[in-house]
């Protein structure tokens, strides 16, 4: 009893050592070996081995006869495979493919040389006397091909019949093919990391991940559950109209690309071994693969408080070697936690690729439908401008703001025509929205002046009084039932596009944010709908007004969690990776939901925009820039002067006079309550009309003297 506890003790130690060998020096020592051998086998062929290569030679002869010469071949090809593959599940098809291709090939010589092919090629040349040699032939030549096949892992395919859209969905098929291919190196990697730990580890890990039952596809496979791809029969382009040349979908790259996760399965037991070493047990779930993020989800046991978890991201991040670590926790609708950990390789999900779903597509009832990426498990996201109907983006610089509004712009192009939308694009940067004058979607050139900016909120008001004018008269009760009953006559959809709000509040913040507020209230009905960006969100900016009337946000990677609280009114933003990684929150989604963003390159952008306006006529009213240039020349004086240019230093000045007059006293609180500005502010407005002599000196507890009546003006 005691031998056999000793040689059983003898054999964990062997089988210890082995697995502190990794599989990639396995690989490569299998490698070596099996090129050694290969060499051998040629020295031994011409007499340079020796009397033990002599003996070898004669022996495999007799067994093999002239496909001899075919084994330090086969040796070789697969000992290079086994260094340049990084699929492991391949080394045993590698082995099983070049046995069963040298078989058959010394099957075909006894077939057509009789005896020369050794013992083994007369036994699968046997097969000449059943089927004769045309057929044995047949069926061992294409036994061998697949064979071959199997060896180097590679596939034969027939050349593509057609072009167009029809190349993309056949790329979403090989990237299925590629996933399913992953699922199974996920599973055998496990296998192998099983076996390579010791029995304690083993048993956890199977624990661990006893419960994850499938990899969710997602933006690999290109395939989702409810938002398939088109067919291939579909039209270039998704705008039926007689005057207008919509452009088609071959401007846009449409490849699907696949990210680099990791190991998941080595990932998923480091989560949780991290948190059991916390005293937090958890029964790992399904893990999903999305562009920029995996996320791994964990149910933890009853009684355990989910800030216990959260509060761990950067021991779970130190664990990994990833940051940053982001938690959902729970995921809606899911008793379970989320873990998105970001992926060693992200991918590119560009427009192109989203526009071929039929959510896209076929929503001719949904004009103003937009893709806006993909979510943490890879399925298309899409959001409808109309229902929202106002979007705040805000992000730091490199965010990926400009891209976001660009990929909004396009799909809107996209979808419609000048007669169905109008475009009114405010950039004060003077360089992101350049790009599209000259399409006729827009109400006037691109907006480059602050001052006249100001003018066109004044327009944008007066045209929604317009429509609300025109819905009376009608007696409809939104634009969608108007343009049902004057199908001839249609208003058309009329988006408001500004790429840096923060500009226009800077100089003329009171005047736009009472136009934004007005607009956000009222202008939906009309078909009018806002979309404002600024890479400086503070509360001078997204003030609580435009926050509570804007609904439907987006934020990209910011700085800090109080810049992640002004946009979302949440923390999560600041753990974003940048790249167009986003969070959005709308009225549909209880929490803010993940979303790698929709990209779209400068040059698809000019491909886009060249062939619109090379191939549509602008046929824009002049009334509608004179009205403009109206509505800017009647503004106030007192609003439109700069703060430097003013006589009086400040632009609240006029205002503090009125407030001072009326009430006939004047105090720095008084003003700051009035006003709604601070007290240093409120103290200048008193030292201005100290020194223009309306009011008097202070005098220690004593009110000011006004110098004004209530009438004088």
């Amino acid at each position: 009893m005691a031998k056999r506890n000793k040689k059983e003790e003898e054999e964990e130690e062997g089988e210890g050592f082995l697995s502190q060998i990794k599989t990639e020096t396995k690989k490569s020592v299998s490698a070596v070996l099996l090129i050694a051998v290969s060499a051998l086998l040629v020295l031994a062929s011409i007499e340079k081995a020796g009397p033990v290569g002599d003996a070898i030679f004669s022996g495999f002869s007799k067994v093999f006869g002239i496909g001899y010469y075919l084994i330090p071949i086969a040796c070789f090809a697969v000992g290079v495979l086994f260094l340049s593959t990084l699929e492991k599940r391949f080394f045993s098809a590698s082995f099983i493919g070049a046995g069963s291709f040298i078989l058959l090939v010394l099957g075909l010589i006894d077939i057509f040389a009789p005896s020369k092919g050794g013992w083994l090629g007369n036994v699968v040349g046997s097969l000449e006397t059943p089927f004769g040699v045309i057929a044995a032939t047949i069926i061992i030549m294409a036994l061998a091909l697949a064979a071959f096949l199997l060896t180097f892992n590679v596939s034969v395919k027939l050349p593509k019949l057609s072009l167009g859209r029809e190349d993309v969905v056949e790329e979403e098929e090989e990237s299925e093919e590629e996933d399913n291919d992953e699922e199974g190196d996920i599973e055998e990697e496990g296998e192998e990391e099983e076996e390579s730990e010791e029995e304690d580890n083993d048993e956890e890990g199977e624990s661990a991940l006893g419960s994850i039952k499938k990899f969710v596809k997602g933006m690999v496979s290109g395939e989702p559950a409810e938002a398939g791809p088109i067919n291939t029969k579909r039209k270039t382009s998704i705008i039926t109209s007689e005057n207008y040349v919509p452009p088609p979908f071959s401007l846009l790259k449409s490849t699907i690309e696949k990210p680099t996760s990791g190991d998941l399965r080595a990932n998923a037991n480091i989560i949780k071994r991290t948190l059991d070493s916390f005293g937090i047990p958890v029964e790992m779930g399904e893990i999903s693969i999305g562009p920029k993020v995996t996320r791994y989800t964990l149910k933890p046991a009853e009684g355990v408080k989910l800030s216990r978890i959260t509060a761990l991201s950067q021991d779970l991040a130190l664990a990994l070697a990833a940051h940053p670590i982001r938690f959902e926790a729970p995921i809606p609708g899911k008793s379970l936690v989320g873990v998105e950990v970001p992926n060693k390789a992200a991918a590119i999900v560009r427009l192109g690729s989203l526009m071929t779903y039929s959510d896209f597509t076929d929503s001719s009832s949904k004009p103003l439908m937009l893709p806006l990426g993909r979510d943490v498990s890879g399925e298309p996201i899409f959001i409808n401008l109309e229902k929202m109907p106002h979007l705040l983006i805000a992000g730091s610089t490199g965010s990926g703001k400009s891209i976001c509004i660009h990929s909004i712009i396009m799909s809107l192009l996209y979808k419609n025509s000048p007669e169905q939308l109008q475009l009114i694009l405010i950039d004060p940067k003077r360089v992101e929205l350049s790009a599209y004058d000259g399409i006729p979607h827009l109400v006037s050139p691109v907006i480059t002046d602050v001052k006249k900016s100001v003018g066109v909120f004044r327009w944008t008001i007066s045209e929604m009084d317009r429509r609300y004018d025109l819905l009376l008269k009608a007696g409809s009760r939104d634009i969608r039932s108007y343009n049902a009953a004057h199908k001839d006559e249609p208003i058309p959809y009329l988006v408001m596009v500004i790429d840096e709000l923060a500009d226009l509040m800077a100089r003329y913040g009171r005047e736009v944010e009472g136009s934004i507020v007005r607009l956000a209230q009222m202008a939906r009905a009309t078909g009018i709908h806002l979309i404002l960006s600024t890479q400086r969100p503070s509360v001078e900016v997204i003030t609580g007004l435009i926050k509570a009337n804007i609904t439907a946000r987006i934020a990209l990677q910011v700085a800090s969690q109080i810049d992640s609280r002004t946009i979302l009114d949440t923390s999560g933003a600041e753990k974003l990776l940048g790249g167009g990684d986003l969070l959005f929150i709308s009225s549909d989604y209880s929490k803010p939901k993940r979303v790698q963003g929709a990209y779209i390159s400068e040059e698809e952008i000019k491909s886009v925009t060249d062939f619109i306006v090379e191939n549509n006529p602008t046929q824009r009213e002049e009334s509608i820039d004179g009205e403009i240039e109206e509505a800017t020349e009647d503004s106030s004086p007192d609003i439109f002067s700069d703060f430097e240019d003013s006589d009086d230093g400040d632009e609240l000045y006029n205002e503090a006079v009125s407030v001072v007059r009326e009430a006939q006293k004047a105090s720095a609180s008084f003003l700051q309550r009035r006003l709604k500005v601070g007290y240093a502010r409120a103290a200048r407005l008193l030292d201005l009309m100290e020194e223009k002599g309306v009011i008097g000196p202070g005098e220690g507890a004593k009110p000011r003297e006004v110098f004004i009546d209530q009438e004088e003006q």
